[in-house]
């Protein structure tokens, strides 16, 4: 069944003609638990990491290969931030309308003030395919990383592509 809060991200990609493979499974909350749910996807699957600096008057999403280390310190500094830490479940759900466990980048769909910066792996542009939550942990879609690109600039936020 497709949850009320999956149902704009489809509508969006519709609108925008992105053509998205929708795979059912239990609620997972990170990647490991989601790992063995994901035999039958194909493309790279990733982690979504919603960052904050000291101050909170910047917030991160953090877009990179599942199997990837991110390095919290190194990206602070290529950032010039100020200590970046996770941020809490109610910052999450107030930029980008997301509950933890759920954290993607369809979450931008909800960031009306388009105050969010993105931060993408450079590798997942040359990916074949890319896994994502629809906003809710019980789904995962699979688009081309063509379409995420395309995705990405419908959405408005600035987007950084880096070598993590």
């Amino acid at each position: 069944a497709i949850h009320a809060t999956e149902q704009p991200v489809l509508d969006a990609l519709d609108r925008l003609g992105i053509p998205y493979v929708r795979h059912e499974h239990p609620p997972v909350a990170t990647v490991d638990e989601a790992e063995k749910y994901w035999t039958n996807i194909h493309g790279t699957h990733c982690k979504n990491l919603f960052l904050r600096n000291k101050k909170g008057n910047h917030h991160y999403l953090v877009i990179a290969p599942a199997a990837k280390p991110v390095d919290l310190r190194r990206l602070n500094e290529r950032l010039g931030e100020d200590r970046l830490s996770f941020a809490s479940p109610e910052r999450l759900r107030r930029c980008l309308g997301l509950e933890a466990g759920s954290v993607s980048p369809f979450g931008l769909i909800n960031d009306s003030a388009k105050a969010v910066e993105v931060v993408v792996d450079e590798e997942l542009f040359g990916a074949a395919g890319l896994g994502f939550h629809p906003n809710v942990n019980t789904a995962t879609l699979e688009i081309s990383a063509v379409d995420f690109a395309r995705f990405l600039a419908w959405c408005g936020n600035n987007v950084m592509r880096l070598e993590l």
